[in-house]
């Protein structure tokens, strides 16, 4: 009998985010994420409130509303400028640019738009204002180790490292 997904399970799984409307893949993981259901929130919750009760093998699309994960967008955050203003290494699509509010805080922004004049750069996370979907493929649930409920994912064993800062090691 296959193991369900409940708290206090390690699981593992492949997803894809769809935008809903295209059908176009958005991001999608390289490598298989692990967690521990219930320990771990590196999905948001309205994706695991979904996983819970499903099995290894399953594959499930979830539709998610981004304005509770990434809040509504905010044209507030999208500034236009005359592209001389602008130095050269950020002249490209896509390109991020690290900012800070009059507070001290970090904003990352994305450069969306450029012409020969313009230059746009946007601060909304770029899946603002799209309906989504979550397509995922549950590829292994087990009982998880007590070591592994109190990381909230997979514990690897590695090399024991000295962190003592006065030991000086020969290369």
């Amino acid at each position: 009998m296959k193991e369900t997904i409940q708290h206090d399970k390690y699981v593992e799984l492949n997803y894809k985010v769809l935008d809903e409307k295209t059908g176009q893949v958005l991001s999608t993981v390289e490598f298989p994420i692990g967690y521990v259901h219930g320990a771990d929130q590196v999905l948001a919750t309205q994706v695991t409130a979904q996983l819970e009760g499903r099995t290894e093998g399953e594959v499930i699309e979830i539709p998610i509303d981004v304005n509770l994960i990434y809040g509504a967008r905010d044209e507030g955050l999208v500034f236009t400028d005359n592209i001389e203003n602008v130095p050269e290494e950020y002249r490209e699509i896509g390109m991020k640019i690290l900012m800070e509010s009059e507070k001290g805080e970090p904003k990352e922004f994305i450069v969306t738009r450029m012409d020969d004049k313009t230059l746009t750069i946007d601060g909304n996370n770029p899946l603002c204002g799209r309906d989504l979907i979550f397509k995922l493929e549950i590829l292994k649930v087990r009982e998880a180790t007590p070591e592994e409920i109190e990381a909230g994912t997979k514990v690897v064993n590695g090399p024991d490292i000295d962190h003592d800062p006065d030991r000086i090691v020969p290369i």
